[in-house]
C-alpha cells in the first residue's frame, strides 16, 4: 500500500533538496579552495620569445613514499636555461618556474626518514619536477631538501641555496680546496662570489677577488675576515694576471672561479660588458702549477701558443652543471648557512614581470 505525498512528505522532500543544494555549494566552494596558481613559462613557436603565465592547478594529494608536501614560503627567481632544456629533451608547452624554494613541511610520505610535519626546510626542485616552485605548495622527494638553519630567513634560504650548491661543488668537489691555497674568485660581490668567498675562508684559503665597480670594491674590502687582495677592474687599467702573480710571489693561484672570460681579442669582442672580463690567456698565466680553473664558459678552448694546461698539470672544470645536479640537487647539510647580497623580496603578483627582466638580463 503506497503512501501519497502529503504535506509532511512534501516538506521532507523540500528539506532534502535544500540539504542537497547546500552540499553542492559546499563542494563548489571547496573546489575553489583546493585550486591554486602556479607560474609557468611558455615558449613561442619560433623558440625566440618566452612568456610567463600564471595557471590554476589542483591542490596536491597527500605525500606518498619518499615525498614531502611543502608549503612554499619563498622562491628564488633564477634565469631559465632554455638551451639546456632543449639538449635534455625536456621541452614542454608549459614549463614550471622556480626551483630554489624554502618552506614548511605539511605532510610526509610513509618512507620519509629525514623530515616531519612543521619542519622548516630549503631545497632545489629537480629539472623534471612537475610542480612550479612559485606556488603555494609543492611535492618533492626528500633527497632534494635539507633543514633550514633557524637564524636564516626564508628569503635568504631560497635566494642562496642554488648559488651555495654551485660554490660548494666548485670548491670542494671540482678543485679540492684545502687550507693555505690561493683562490681567485671573479666578481666577488655577486651572489655566487660572496658565498664562494665565505666557503673559501672557512676552509682556511687565501682569497683574491675582482670588483666590477667602486661600490663592489668597498663592499669586498669590508668583508671579515679580510681578503688578501681586491682587484678593481672597473677602470679597465688593472691587470688581473700581474696582480695575482705579485700577490703570490710569482707562483700563481691554485684555484680560479671565473664569472666569464674573453675568448678573443678586444677588437673581436667590442661589447662593453666583455671588456671587464679577463682574457683566457690571462687566466692560464696566473694559474699556478697543478692549479684548477672552474669556468662558466661553455665553449672554452684553452689551447694556445703558450704553455698548454696539461703541461703544467692544470685542470679545467665546468662549474656545477645542471645535468650533474639533476638527480640530487642539494648538499646533505647546509653547514655554514652563508649569506649573500639579495635584492628586496617582491610579492607574488610581481613575479611574472620581475622574472621577464631576469630572463632578458645576462647580468646579476
Amino acid at each position: 500500500m503506497g503512501v501519497g505525498p502529503g504535506p509532511a512528505g512534501a516538506g521532507s522532500l523540500q528539506k532534502d533538496s535544500k540539504v542537497a543544494a547546500a552540499k553542492g555549494q559546499a563542494v563548489t566552494a571547496s573546489r575553489k579552495q583546493v585550486t591554486m596558481k602556479g607560474l609557468y613559462f611558455q615558449r613561442s613557436s619560433t623558440n625566440e620569445k618566452i612568456t610567463f603565465v600564471f595557471q590554476e592547478r589542483e591542490t596536491l594529494p597527500v605525500a606518498e613514499d619518499n615525498y614531502v608536501k611543502l608549503q612554499v614560503k619563498a622562491c628564488a627567481l633564477s634565469r631559465i636555461n632554455t638551451k639546456l632544456l632543449a639538449e635534455m629533451k625536456m621541452e614542454k608547452d608549459f614549463f614550471p618556474v622556480g626551483r630554489e624554494i624554502a618552506g614548511i613541511v605539511l605532510d610526509v610520505g610513509s618512507k620519509v626518514s629525514f623530515f616531519q610535519p612543521d619542519d622548516e626546510v630549503v631545497g632545489i626542485l629537480p629539472l623534471d619536477s612537475e610542480d612550479p616552485g612559485l606556488c603555494e605548495a609543492v611535492r618533492v622527494h626528500e633527497h632534494y631538501l635539507v633543514h633550514k638553519p633557524e637564524k636564516v630567513s626564508w628569503t635568504e634560504a631560497a635566494g642562496t641555496v642554488g648559488d651555495g650548491v654551485r660554490a660548494y661543488t666548485a670548491l670542494h668537489y671540482l678543485s679540492r680546496l684545502s687550507p693555505g691555497k690561493w683562490v681567485l674568485i671573479m666578481d666577488g660581490a655577486s651572489a655566487l662570489g660572496t658565498i664562494a668567498i665565505q666557503l673559501a675562508h672557512h676552509r682556511g684559503a687565501k682569497v683574491i677577488s675582482t670588483a666590477c665597480s667602486p661600490e663592489d670594491r668597498q663592499y669586498l674590502e669590508g668583508l671579515r675576515p679580510a681578503l688578501a687582495r681586491v682587484i678593481d677592474v672597473s677602470g679597465g687599467k688593472a691587470h688581473v694576471a700581474e696582480s695575482c702573480l705579485e700577490e703570490t710571489g710569482g707562483l700563481g693561484v691554485d684555484i680560479v672561479l671565473d664569472a666569464g672570460v674573453r675568448l678573443y681579442s678586444e677588437d673581436d669582442e667590442p661589447a662593453a660588458e666583455l671588456q671587464l672580463l679577463p682574457h683566457k690567456h690571462d687566466i692560464l698565466t696566473l694559474l699556478g702549477v697543478g692549479g684548477h680553473w672552474v669556468t662558466t664558459e661553455e665553449n672554452l678552448q684553452a689551447s694556445s701558443g703558450r704553455t698548454h694546461p696539461a703541461v703544467r698539470g692544470q685542470s679545467l672544470h665546468g662549474r656545477c652543471s645542471e645535468k650533474a645536479r639533476k638527480k640530487k640537487a642539494s648538499c646533505s647539510v647546509l653547514i655554514l648557512s652563508p649569506r649573500s647580497q639579495l635584492n628586496e623580496p617582491i610579492p607574488v603578483f610581481e613575479a611574472r614581470v620581475s622574472l621577464e627582466i631576469v630572463q632578458k638580463s645576462q647580468g646579476r
